[in-house]
């Protein structure tokens, strides 16, 4: 499995194309792009590595990982793919939006296909475990392949830090608990891909992260 790291919109969010390098399917994980630069961007990397888009997936529904939902859509031919949980926020995005001060790129779409702890979605011959790990979102969800150790986690745990619990439907107590009940059990050597800023390992956060 191969991973490709896009630094999208004004906060800095991570968006992730994770692909099968022999079957060349691919997942976008938290399609972020608000500029057309940054469109271009991922249609290129998307074309000159010859992928299949197979997934549309988001971790969560916060405005910044989702800017790109419907230019991904339309440009691949993929739905989203997340957890009803955060349908809300696409509801309230315009609202959300500009009490950032952050100009509207579009109206989002609906999730097409729900997910739920547990589901299974296939790479290839590589398996994506979705996980419920709310507390960030009432419907965080990160996604595991257990044969190449990589978590995508979204903004449930960060390096040395975690996701900020202070919107309507955060909650501190239970992003704790997701994390210590639902990441920290898995292999040291995991890897895991944040939202936003650099990779860290289990291993590491256990030993280093003040929040845990």
């Amino acid at each position: 499995m191969q991973v490709k790291t896009f630094i999208c919109n004004m906060l800095h969010e991570n968006c992730y194309v994770v692909y099968d390098e022999q079957s060349r399917e691919a997942a976008i994980i938290d399609p972020g792009f608000y500029w057309e630069d940054e469109k271009q961007l991922l249609t290129g990397f998307v074309r000159d590595n010859g992928l299949q888009v197979k997934y549309l997936l988001c971790t969560h529904l916060h405005f910044d990982h989702i800017f790109g939902v419907s230019f991904v859509e339309d440009t691949f031919g993929v739905k989203l793919s997340a957890s009803l949980f955060d349908a809300p926020w696409l509801d309230n995005f315009t609202q959300t939006v500009a009490r950032f001060g952050i100009r509207p790129n579009g109206a989002p779409r609906p999730v097409e296909h729900p997910l739920h702890d547990g589901d299974i979605l296939t790479l290839g011959d590589h398996t994506l475990e979705c996980i419920a790990t709310p507390g960030h979102s009432a419907g965080g969800m990160c996604f595991y392949i257990k044969e190449e150790a990589m978590l995508f986690a979204g903004d449930t745990l960060f390096q040395s830090s975690i996701g900020r619990t202070d919107f309507s439907d955060g909650n501190y107590a239970q992003l704790i608990h997701s994390i210590q009940n639902r990441l920290l059990g898995l292999p040291a050597h995991t890897v895991v891909y944040p939202g936003h800023g650099d990779t860290t390992t289990i291993e590491d956060e256990i030993k280093y992260n003040p929040y845990i």
